[in-house]
């Protein structure tokens, strides 16, 4: 697919806009580029609570039609309260899982996208819910 005759992206230059070298494209350029003013700081536009969040890897397909994927990572808050649709980290018979957390017919439940909410787990004493999570990270 990939020839030979591929260009190389531009190497960073002294004058290049933030960490990479720049790339011509059509249109004009962006007002915003003048006002660039360093580095892209991940913690500061992905995580609201440093001391509370954690990046866990998923593994499994149970949530593959909200996105999450078997390899992604997610970006979870311990310090956020979930609520009826969040997608959480629970503690289910001692193992960490991926789950929506759903309110069905009054009472709390922990769905995978391949189960209806009349057949998921229950929450009990004994689930507990870990972490909330906020953001998922694909390769591509």
């Amino acid at each position: 697919m990939f020839g030979n005759n591929t260009p190389k992206p531009p190497a960073p230059t002294a004058d290049s806009q933030g960490p990479v070298g720049a790339v011509e494209a059509m249109g004009f350029p962006s007002p915003a580029r003048d006002y660039y003013t360093g580095g892209i700081d991940l913690n500061r536009l992905l995580i609201h609570d440093r001391t509370s969040t954690f990046l866990m890897r998923v593994s499994g397909h149970s949530m593959a039609a909200s996105g999450i994927a078997h390899g992604d990572e997610v970006i979870v808050d311990r310090a956020l309260t979930p609520k009826d649709g969040s997608v959480v980290i629970a503690v289910l018979d001692g193992e960490l899982v991926i789950r929506r957390l759903v309110a069905h017919h009054g009472t709390m439940v922990l769905c995978s996208d391949e189960q209806a909410p009349e057949h998921a787990g229950v929450i009990t004493e004994e689930t507990s819910i870990w972490g909330v999570v906020t953001r998922c990270l694909h390769h591509v």
